[in-house]
């Protein structure tokens, strides 16, 4: 086997370079729509879960019918239950991203949970007092 020629290596260490390159940071939105989109995922994954869940009971019930009626001696169920996941629920914006400004005009994307604006003045609420 013959080894490769230098100008080969060169081209090919050319292509590969940008792959190597480091990606910039998230931003603070994409960050809040991947968690969203996680959460979402996994509740996706727990409905299925239950429905699953559901469907090898009913499975289940229905083979335990035949031995019954023939007078045969029926397995007894798991007890394990069904756990319904139930409605989705979003993320909430945590309460340590609100503004500290009384005014609230740089408020955080996001379903308000409690009101943005706050009568103490920014000082107070960091802890630096006043001279």
């Amino acid at each position: 086997m013959r080894p490769l020629p230098l100008s080969t290596l060169i081209v090919a260490a050319a292509v590969a370079l940008p792959v190597v390159a480091k990606l910039p940071a998230l931003s603070d939105e994409a960050k809040a729509k991947a968690a969203e989109a996680t959460a979402k995922a996994a509740w996706t994954d727990k409905v299925g879960l239950y429905q699953l869940s559901k469907s090898m009971d009913r499975v289940a019930d229905g083979y335990r019918k035949t031995p019954v009626a023939a007078g045969k001696e029926v397995p007894r169920p798991s007890a394990v239950p069904c756990v319904d996941p139930g409605p989705y629920a979003a993320p909430v914006t945590p309460a340590a991203s609100k503004p500290l400004e009384a005014a609230g005009a740089h408020s955080p994307p996001g379903p308000a949970v409690s009101p943005p604006s706050t009568n103490t003045p920014a000082a107070q609420a960091q802890g630096e007092v006043k001279k």
